[in-house]
């Protein structure tokens, strides 16, 4: 894979479109003097962080914005709100063949969908996380008390049992079961104005950063990626 002729180990990303996104906002800040030649890694992050800051707006939102946000998603707003869970984790780190994994994971997914006595079992034998010593136990889980995409996907919806899909955080791969819901208390916007504003602000980064990024992708040369669907530019 190359972007702008300079080649890229995608294996030492979890996707190749991050590896590329991030390859083309190395060279944007390089363009613009942020970063110098032979820069390490932590002085590569430096310089994309000030690049993001320098040439993407995000937009605030609004109160009308948030009232309607809230009045949407209700649900995410409840005082009290846990589950109980377990999971299974296939950790990505840089250097893991993510291909592979991702292929494991999923036969094990289907695996356990058909015959899902065998989940503890698995969990202790194959997880990379501490909890495979309880079979993959979490125990009960509040809103916040783990990282946000692993929380959109076990709060949202109303699955009991093993999740129908693969769920992909910071760490790797999870399979996950939910095994029972609480529903807590609604708490009244008033009480909630300053997380739907963060959330929303949130969701206005990733669509302002997935723009910038495209308009840098349109002016690129790429061989062997394609980010015209890309997800988020965001870099773990």
């Amino acid at each position: 894979m190359k972007v702008n002729n300079v080649s890229i180990d995608a294996s030492q990303w979890p996707t190749a479109q991050v590896a590329a996104v991030r390859e083309l906002l190395r060279q944007r800040a390089r363009e613009l003097g942020l970063l110098a030649d032979n820069a390490d890694a932590e002085a590569t992050a430096a310089a994309i962080e000030q690049l993001l800051e320098d040439e993407v707006e995000v937009p605030e939102p609004t109160t009308e914005e948030c009232r309607r946000w809230y009045d949407t998603h209700r649900a995410r707003y409840r005082n009290g709100e846990l589950i109980h869970a377990r999971h299974i984790l296939f950790q990505v780190t840089p250097g893991t063949p993510v291909a592979a994994v991702r292929s494991v994971a999923e036969a094990m997914l289907m695996e356990l969908r058909a015959n899902p006595d065998l989940f503890a079992e698995r969990a202790r034998s194959k997880s990379n996380c501490p909890s495979c010593a309880q079979g993959g136990q979490l125990g009960q889980l509040a809103r916040g008390s783990t990282v946000p995409e692993f929380e959109k996907a076990v709060f949202e919806g109303d699955t009991i049992g093993i999740l129908p899909q693969l769920v992909h955080s910071r760490h790797g791969l999870h399979i996950v079961a939910v095994d029972q819901r609480i529903p807590g208390e609604q708490l009244p916007f008033e009480a909630m104005a300053g997380k739907v504003a963060d959330e929303l602000r949130a969701a206005s980064e990733q669509r302002a950063l997935g723009q910038y990024v495209r308009v840098l992708a349109g002016r690129a040369e790429l061989d062997g990626v394609d980010l015209n669907a890309a997800a988020s530019p965001l870099v773990q």
